[in-house]
């Protein structure tokens, strides 16, 4: 996000407590070392930054640690969020765009998925997003704050240019997985769950490349300057790929083979997440650059064997 902010001339400052991060990847702008529930912290940066938007990634995001450690999630990503969002409203901040997550919607009654679709999150990190979105939600009511809430399907790939890309220590999404398992740095994959109600028994997944969805909160961002109405979008490709499916791309483009163990269910996963992704088509008139799974995975193929840190 950042790099591309500065692709387009944009004044930036990162605030990041960078327990999860990287300050490597901000390759762009200012960087204050902070945690978001730090009013006076933040305060004192608002005060002398005046964004005219902010976007508000913090958030732990692995949904078996929010099953093992409910307590840890709650306080980041809700009571921080909150004490930041008092913080925006009292700084006079005017729009925000806000990190969530299709875990909103728990298990789908339809496919693809709507924005309107009922929210019953299964897992602690699904409950953590949505009810962040509703603090959002009642301070825009009560205090004016205007917002774009982007609901992130599955995030995957890399930059193209191989600069930055995904680094999480443990890790734990699927793609990075496979592919440290095709380098070599990990002995194998285990696929957790062969028995879901799908083709080939796998869960399955709409994977977004980072560039669009990088693309798509720039296009939010306009769409608030521009005084368009508080928005709520999937961002997601609507169409999905099972377990079995990426390892096989991933073997294809890599031109690798590695073994691959199958597991058991892990606690608060879900069968089948696929985006309605009508609503981001029909009001910004998106078109995505990376809609295809090889890509995506080429991408982040550079990255593991490049990879800078």
């Amino acid at each position: 996000m950042v790099k591309n902010l500065a692709r387009d001339g944009h004044e930036i400052l990162t605030y990041d407590n960078l327990s999860r991060g990287h300050r490597e990847a901000v390759l762009y702008g200012r960087v204050v070392v902070g945690d978001v529930g730090d009013r006076s912290k933040l305060k004192e940066v608002l005060r002398s930054f005046r964004p005219d938007v902010v976007m508000h990634f913090a958030a732990y995001i692995e949904v078996a640690e929010s099953v093992r450690n409910p307590s840890r999630y709650y306080e980041n990503n809700v009571v921080q969020s909150i004490r930041m969002l008092e913080t925006l409203v009292e700084e006079n901040i005017p729009n925000l765009i806000f990190s969530s997550t299709a875990a909103v919607y728990g298990v789908p009654g339809e496919i693809p998925i709507p924005e309107e679709h009922p929210l019953n999150p299964i897992n602690p990190y699904g409950w953590s997003k949505l009810m962040v979105e509703r603090a959002i939600e009642d301070f825009s009511r009560a205090y004016g704050l205007r917002y774009a809430i982007l609901r992130y399907f599955n995030a995957a790939g890399a930059d193209p240019s191989g600069r930055i890309g995904e680094s999480h220590d443990p890790e734990t999404h699927l793609i990075p997985l496979v592919l440290m398992a095709a380098s070599g740095r990990r002995s194998h994959i285990t696929i957790y769950g062969t028995d879901y109600p799908t083709p080939d028994g796998t869960a399955i997944r709409d994977y977004i490349h980072v560039e669009d969805l990088s693309d798509l909160h720039i296009l939010a961002m306009d769409y608030l300057l521009q005084k368009g109405d508080n928005l709520v979008i999937n961002c997601g490709y609507g169409r999905g790929y099972s377990v079995r499916e990426v390892i096989e791309v991933a073997r294809k483009v890599t031109g690798r083979d590695f073994p691959v163990k199958e597991g058991e269910r892990r606690p608060g996963d879900i069968p089948y997440l696929v985006a309605d992704n009508s609503r981001i088509r029909r009001v910004f008139g998106w078109k995505p650059q990376f809609d295809d799974l090889e890509k995506i995975i080429e991408t982040a193929w550079r990255w593991e064997l490049n990879r800078k840190f």
